[in-house]
């Protein structure tokens, strides 16, 4: 395989911003047709990209080698088998599926015809999640008793979109919530049970806007919240240990590098401004920690990898799945006000 051909369902936000700019910057791909209903949009762009109406034309195409779906969640399940049953690999833009029911069949399906089955969970190359990550792995504040993270916005309107509409798979929860829980459970694995909130608090809209959840885990608790009112934000991660805190204000710069045309290479990209390093605070001393270098590109690097030499993909099926289990326990420990146990064997 000389370069790994690519077909893209989608022409939005999500394919234009994160994933054909990474594409672009490692040589062994080549996007060779997109899905679209804007041809003119697209070849405004890309002269040189074929560009089809349907899922049914992508996958005939010999010369596409993974579809990468940048569609609504509604449709993931249903490109994916597509895609898959055409012995396509297949990346999905998260989440990976609206049901756990979904995302076994897939998994299954594509153990059954030897393709790669991934979910693109970029967050977990974010720059400030891999401080916090290198920081707990090198147990700078010992022994975890609350991990707090936010992923806030201040949208206060409600606009029209397929995901502010009343749909399988809408609403701040399975959008947002999918970063927060993968970053968790990259961190800390299953919890035992959990507890969650998760309301629509803006006048008018259908979906939720608002989640405050609790993972357990032993005498440690998780916290991850989300809010589509808040105008000045507080700290993005605050965790406290027996040794001490880590606190860390600010967003990872990579989605507004990419929105402004930057790419992975550019002088500057993923990394953070100094007044937003990470400060660790024990009885010894407290200290400003630099922000690691944030690389969504590293999630194509292991796609790639995991086509033409069989690697483990960045981001599995499995690990996918497993926000959607933790999703699905939170909805229903939100309608009925319990805490919500879980099967460790997941």
């Amino acid at each position: 395989m000389n370069k790994i051909g690519v077909g893209i369902v989608g022409y939005g936000f999500s394919s234009t911003t994160f994933h054909i700019p990474l594409l672009q910057t490692i040589e062994d791909y080549e996007i060779r047709a997109i899905v679209s209903s804007q041809e003119e949009k697209v070849k405004g762009s890309f002269p040189h990209i074929e560009v089809v109406a349907t899922m049914d034309e992508l996958v005939q195409k010999g010369n596409i080698d993974i579809i990468i779906i940048t569609s609504p969640n509604t449709t993931h399940f249903e490109y994916a088998k597509t895609a898959i049953l055409h012995g396509k690999h297949v990346v999905l833009e998260k989440p990976f599926v609206v049901s756990v029911e979904e995302g076994d069949e897939l998994i299954a399906l594509a153990e059954q015809h030897d393709v790669m089955l991934s979910v693109y969970h970029n967050r977990r190359w974010d720059n400030d999640f891999r401080t916090i990550q290198k920081l707990l792995q090198e147990d700078k504040i010992g022994k975890i008793y609350t991990y707090e993270t936010h992923y806030d916005r201040f949208r206060p309107q409600v606009r029209d979109r397929w995901r502010e509409q009343k749909l399988p798979g809408s609403g701040i929860l399975f959008d947002l919530g999918s970063h927060l829980i993968d970053q968790a459970l990259q961190l800390f694995g299953i919890p035992e049970a959990v507890y969650a909130d998760i309301i629509n608090q803006r006048p008018g809209s259908q979906i939720d806007d608002y989640f405050h959840i609790i993972l357990h885990y032993e005498e440690m608790r998780v916290i991850l919240h989300s809010s589509s009112h808040v105008k000045y934000t507080g700290p993005h991660f605050s965790i406290h240990g027996e040794k001490g805190s880590i606190v860390k204000y600010g967003m990872d710069s990579q989605e507004e590098q990419l929105k402004a045309g930057m790419k992975p290479g550019s002088e500057g990209y993923g990394e953070d401004a100094r007044h937003r390093y990470a400060i660790l605070s024990t009885e010894e001393k407290e200290q400003h920690i630099p922000t690691e270098i944030g690389c969504y590109e590293n999630y194509y690097k292991g796609v790639r990898d995991a086509i033409m030499k069989q690697d483990r993909p960045p981001v599995t099926g499995e690990e996918a799945l497993n926000v959607i289990r933790i999703i699905t326990a939170c909805l229903q420990s939100s309608q009925q006000g319990t805490v919500v146990k879980l099967n460790q064997g997941n």
